[in-house]
């Protein structure tokens, strides 16, 4: 008698079937991974051609502050480019805790821990806090990291529910279906990455007390962008007592890489503790908590950065929608063009590309069908020479595709 073994599928063969990026490619659209050879902020070189860059997230400038970049090298100098170690054991150097003490400071809240992205501290809060038997409420629209952080803790024995994007009546529903005496955490963008929509938090703090729910806020498209000092969305809304943990990025802002969450002490200190993130990850290096000091010094001194932010993209928006562009609903430093098709969504960004000025193409599976959009988002170090480059070229190849 013979048996006959079936042989086991491919587990490389999704791989292999995968011909999306290939396909673009070959249509000469493909918008991702493409090197830049020299960042000088608002412009950049590809392959020695200079283009203005309507895409970064380094609002205010940073990354190419002279201070800054000081500050990394003699940090190098000092400590070498690495920790070698987590901050659990051996990869705690002082700049940590005087930044921890700083950021605490500046946010107006008890203590700070710092994480090596902006990703794993989402990782490093959710999954710690929210766990077997206990809710976690997300939005709908949070950011990727997020989304990633709360499946963590679905897959450790958390319940997951999730409201339709920045709707508080839908909120309250979720909050309101949830059993009296379990313990919730609300977990949301400040201002959403896609949209650069600010969150209705004064709405959603008042429920978070009525039905006894935590919060966490996300801002790390808010910091330097909204609220007194460039503090962020609780402070916008003069809500930072009301707020429990407010965590963010230094990749943005900050001009360097990095996260951080701040909160109360005895909050911190048990994610300090049980964070997987963070005990088994290297630290962040010495070179970017430096930049971060500096910077934070800089936001400080110079509120006119901000204000400057504000002026350059309120100058863009207006320009634009008086073009006929249909913009998604934003205040901030981003703005998203609607263009509702995949391939329109690519040739536009090529055009764009191909005419001196860089923006983000979003496109499925990052966005639902009919949601294709052009991202643009700004920096205080603007000239109104590249804000006006950008509407320029935006309103040529828009009246050239149909789409104004």
């Amino acid at each position: 008698m013979y048996i006959t073994v079936e042989k086991p599928k491919d587990l490389f063969k999704k791989c292999f079937d995968f011909t999306l990026a290939d396909e673009v490619k070959a249509q000469g659209v493909y918008p991702f991974f493409h090197p830049i050879d020299e960042n000088e902020g608002p412009v950049v070189s590809f392959g020695g051609r200079k283009l203005v860059m309507a895409g970064s997230n380094n609002y205010l400038g940073l990354t190419s502050n002279p201070r800054v970049k000081e500050a990394s090298i003699n940090a190098i100098k000092k400590y070498g480019t690495s920790c070698s170690g987590s901050r659990y054991m051996t990869g705690t150097v002082n700049l940590h805790l005087e930044l921890e003490r700083q950021l605490a400071d500046f946010f107006e809240k008890e203590s700070c821990l710092l994480f090596s992205t902006g990703y794993q501290t989402g990782q490093g809060i959710i999954p710690t806090l929210v766990q077997r038997g206990e809710y976690l409420v997300s939005d709908r629209d949070n950011h990727a990291s997020l989304v990633a952080a709360a499946i963590m803790a679905q897959g450790a024995g958390a319940k997951l529910v999730r409201f339709n994007h920045n709707n508080m009546d839908d909120l309250e529903r979720v909050l309101q279906s949830i059993p009296d005496n379990a313990p919730r955490l609300i977990v949301v963008d400040g201002v959403f990455s896609v949209s650069g929509e600010i969150v209705e938090l004064p709405r959603l703090v008042e429920l978070a007390k009525q039905y006894g729910a935590r919060i966490v806020i996300d801002d790390a498209h808010a910091v330097g962008v909204i609220g007194k000092g460039g503090r962020g969305t609780a402070s916008e809304f003069n809500l930072v007592d009301d707020v429990d943990l407010i965590m963010g990025t230094f990749s943005k802002t900050f001009g360097s890489l990095g996260g951080y969450v701040v909160g109360e002490e005895k909050v911190i200190d048990y994610i300090k503790h049980n964070a997987s993130s963070l005990i088994f990850s290297a630290s962040p290096t010495p070179a970017s908590v430096a930049a971060v000091l500096v910077s934070l010094q800089i936001i400080r001194d110079q509120p006119e950065l901000m204000t400057r932010l504000v002026e350059n993209t309120d100058y863009v928006r207006q320009g634009l929608l008086k073009a006929g562009f249909r913009l998604m609903p934003s205040r901030t430093a981003i703005v998203t063009v609607l263009i509702s098709d995949q391939m329109k969504t690519l040739l536009f960004w090529k055009k764009l590309f191909d005419a001196g000025v860089y923006v983000n193409a979003f496109i499925r599976p990052g966005v639902m069908p009919g949601h294709e959009a052009l991202r643009t988002s700004f920096m205080a170090t603007h000239e109104k020479e590249h804000l006006d480059k950008v509407i320029t070229e935006f309103c040529t190849i828009g009246k050239e595709l149909g789409v104004i």
